[in-house]
Formats: C-alpha cells, sequence, structure tokens
C-alpha cells in the first residue's frame, strides 16, 4: 500500500497530537471515577463476544431520555470502558448514557463493525422498559471513528434491519470529528489495519448514503482539527441538510481531535447542542 503524505497528515490524528496519550490517560482515569460516583449496569451483552457489551451509566431519573455513545479510534483502537468519563454532565442534565463497546479492525471488518453497532442500537430500543428509558428519545454520539458509525446509524433505514424496529428509532445526532467520505483513508497508514478497498469505503460512507428521516443532526469539530476533517463536517452537511431537516457543523474554539470531546463531558457547546437536541434546554 502507499501512503499519501498530503493525506496521512490530514487524517494521522495521533500524529498530529502527539499529547494524546496522556490525554486518553486521563481518560482513563476520569472513567474510573465515574463509575465509583454513578449507578452502572455494566457488561450488557447485544453479541457474542467480549467487546460486543454495553455499559449504562443511569442518571437516576424515570423514563428519561438515552444517549448513546460509541468510541473512537479509527475502528481498531479504543474500548468503551475508557470512556464512561463522557456522561459525567449528561447524566448531571437527566440522561442516561449506553457506553457502546464493538470488535475491532483488523479481526472484523469495517461492514462487521457498522453491523454491530445497528444490532446495538436494536437491543437498546427493544430493552428500553427494562433498562428505564425513554425509546422515543434516543439520541446517538460518537468521536473520530464513533463520529462515523454516528451518521451511519443516522443513515439506517431501521425497518429493513428489522421488521418490529421503527423508521424514527433514532431521535437525533451529534457526531464528532467524524469521518464521512472513507475515500480519503485508502492511502493513509489507518488503513493497514481497516484493510477498506474502493468499494468497502464507498459503501460505508454515510455522506453518500440518503439520509433517513427528518432527526436533528449536528456534526462538530474542533478549531485546531487540520482542514480534512473540517472538510468532513461539511461534505455531510452540505450532503444532508435541507430546509426542514438542518444539519449544523458547530466548531469547538480551542479544540484539537482529543480535546472535543471535553466540551461534550463537561460543560461546553457540545453538551448544550446534545441537552437542546433532547429537549432538557
Amino acid at each position: 500500500m502507499t501512503i499519501d503524505p498530503e493525506l496521512e497528515t490530514q487524517y494521522n490524528a495521533r500524529a498530529a497530537v502527539p499529547e494524546h496519550v496522556d490525554i486518553q490517560t486521563g481518560w482513563r482515569h476520569r472513567s474510573e471515577q465515574l463509575r465509583a460516583r454513578r449507578s452502572c449496569r455494566l457488561d450488557l451483552a447485544y453479541g457474542d463476544s467480549e467487546r460486543q457489551k454495553i455499559d449504562l451509566i443511569e442518571t437516576g431519573v424515570a423514563n428519561a431520555p438515552l444517549a448513546v455513545y460509541l468510541h473512537g479510534g479509527y475502528w481498531q483502537r479504543g474500548d468503551r470502558r475508557d470512556n464512561h468519563f463522557i456522561a459525567e454532565s449528561l447524566c448531571a442534565n437527566g440522561i442516561n448514557v449506553a457506553v457502546v463497546g464493538y470488535d475491532l479492525c483488523p479481526q472484523v471488518t469495517i461492514d462487521d463493525i457498522v453491523a454491530q453497532v445497528r444490532a446495538a442500537l436494536a437491543w437498546l430500543w427493544r430493552h428500553a422498559d427494562d433498562l428505564g428509558f425513554d425509546a422515543d428519545r434516543i439520541q446517538v454520539c460518537g468521536h473520530s471513528a464513533g463520529g462515523h458509525l454516528t451518521a451511519m446509524l443516522m443513515a439506517t433505514p431501521w425497518p429493513d434491519v428489522a421488521r418490529d424496529l421503527p423508521a424514527d428509532l433514532v431521535h437525533s445526532g451529534l457526531a464528532i470529528s467524524g469521518l464521512y467520505t472513507l475515500e480519503p483513508l485508502l492511502h493513509t497508514s489507518i488503513n493497514e489495519a481497516v484493510s477498506m478497498d474502493a468499494r468497502t469505503a464507498r459503501r460505508n460512507s454515510p455522506a453518500f448514503m440518503p439520509r433517513i428521516g427528518s432527526a436533528t443532526v449536528t456534526a462538530a469539530v474542533g478549531a485546531l482539527e487540520s482542514e480534512g476533517f473540517h472538510l468532513q463536517a461539511h461534505t455531510l452537511a452540505e450532503r444532508w441538510h435541507t430546509p426542514a431537516a438542518p444539519v449544523d457543523v458547530v466548531e469547538v474554539p480551542g479544540a484539537n481531535h482529543f480535546t472535543i470531546v471535553d466540551a461534550l463531558a463537561g460543560p461546553g457547546v457540545l453538551l448544550e447542542r446534545a441537552l437542546a437536541m433532547l429537549g432538557q434546554r
């Protein structure tokens, strides 16, 4: 595989933010602290593998909405347990948070991962009563690869997945620093583990898929991120925006590809957007 130096610069977020190791170590510690303070239901299995599990962090409010969070790591890294910290302010504002795990490349393909997160969302919707959240107010959100998966869920025709699923299963979506056209990644080091070809990249590019329904969508990007990530957000907005169902692009001041999640985990513009979309503001 030939690596394109310009595309590598645009999309290798770990190289662009050398301090990412310290930032992600902080996420792990913050997640441990949150689990000590919050009521959690851990390791809810929606599939057969060890990673196909969901951790539910509860707000303690009956029939509260649910935010479903999908972690990043370019489909080849990351762990749901290290991302529990994003639930802190959401739970404090009356929202349950489900952090979804999924298998990683190269053990599985990106097609497999998309199928897994669809299965996770269907499982959550079917178990809303048991878990005590409002099935009509399920928001999906995710960071980096999780932003891509968020958009793929927004573009899913749910009754085609299973007859019992409603077309409007997803109430709203917040995609953070996501990838919505995957072709640029084909000639980067990212694809060494993901192993996409042009056809795989195209069918997993939500910007080229028809938008389903009129659920509110926000694409967020950090002000300090590369031009490539800004282009990704604006491309999704341009292709999905309609007067009846707008797609907003939110630029988070002073944020890079990793620190942007703090605008959701704590007081910040993404928290306010998530709350507003769920009617909590």
